[in-house]
């Protein structure tokens, strides 16, 4: 076993053993394919949505905390929301402070859902790249413990316990599809998977961090905008989830906002699932045809996050 698929599993330990009331295990929904309007045996839905803050980031952000001291000042963090949710959560599940700069994009759902979980919130800068700049800055001041967003070795094994469920639930997929912003997710699943099963990073195309990289060779910054870029808003690709996509993932394909926004209104519509854009991209790639799965194969979508305005679905 890989040193990476390694930490993924004593990390979950750590969580069965002393954080299950914190980090669910999050169900998988299966489905036949025709029941999504999908030419392809199976559908799985993982469901992470209804994880701890609303998102998967609570498996990396608390894997961080437990891994680290964590002095007076205590943690900070720059976040789109989702992350600085799952921060927020797990500094208060510990007891000690947190400090979450978010940019001006983040939505008014998420700030508030911050400031109830007594997270001092800090809004700068037009887009994350901007308030990471900040929060750094503020770091060097308080000496709080950095959770970042997506590029930490802890925060990727973390991540990387939602594919140990997958496995463990419901068997090992055909492929996986997960969206893709600064790569946390996606960095966790790949360790885990590695190349068993096919993983797939969908991006939107307003925001295409890890699709630009593979054009350049390298991580590059990228221009983001569009429906998702609250969740799916970072500029580059974080270093960790680069190498770990450049070794376990083939595929790196974009989605519309059309497809997106359509996709997230389908599962809400059809399904009762109350999502925001950024977990609509697994069902968008399918419906749009972006991925063409085999007629008899296994595909999970990662439902990776439900922090939405429900305004928002009307």
């Amino acid at each position: 076993m890989s040193s990476d698929r390694y930490q993924i599993e004593s990390c979950q330990r750590t969580f069965l053993k002393d954080y299950s009331h914190f980090i669910h295990q999050t169900p998988v929904w299966k489905l036949p394919g025709r029941a999504l309007g999908v030419a392809c045996a199976e559908v799985w839905l993982k469901l992470e949505h209804f994880q701890t803050g609303g998102s998967f980031k609570a498996r990396g952000m608390l894997n961080r905390l437990l891994s680290n001291p964590i002095p007076a000042s205590g943690v900070i963090v720059a976040s789109g929301g989702n992350a600085g949710i799952a921060t927020a959560a797990a500094a208060r599940e510990l007891g000690v402070h947190c400090e979450v700069f978010v940019p001006e994009v983040s939505s008014p759902a998420k700030r508030a859902r911050l400031a109830a979980l007594g997270a001092q919130v800090v809004v700068t800068g037009a887009t994350y790249a901007e308030a990471l700049q900040a929060c750094l800055a503020r770091q060097q001041e308080t000496g709080a413990l950095l959770t970042h967003a997506y590029d930490q070795p802890e925060v990727l094994a973390g991540a990387g316990t939602l594919a140990l469920e997958i496995e463990e639930q419901a068997s090992l997929p055909d492929a996986v599809l997960v969206s893709v912003g600064g790569g946390g997710l996606i960095g966790g699943m790949a360790h885990w998977f590695e190349r068993r099963a096919r993983v797939v990073a969908l991006e939107p195309e307003l925001a295409p961090t890890l699709f630009k990289a593979r054009e350049a060779g390298q991580p590059v910054d990228v221009s983001v905008a569009g429906i998702a870029a609250d969740s799916l808003g970072a500029k580059r690709i974080g270093a960790l989830a680069w190498t770990a996509t450049q070794a376990h993932v083939q595929d790196a394909l974009l989605l519309s906002d059309e497809a997106i926004r359509a996709a997230q209104l389908w599962l809400w519509k059809e399904l009762k699932l109350a999502v925001e854009p950024a977990a609509a991209l697994p069902l968008a790639a399918l419906h749009s045809g972006v991925y063409v799965p085999r007629a008899d194969e296994k595909v999970c979508l990662i439902i990776c996050g439900a922090n939405l305005d429900p305004a928002t679905l009307a």
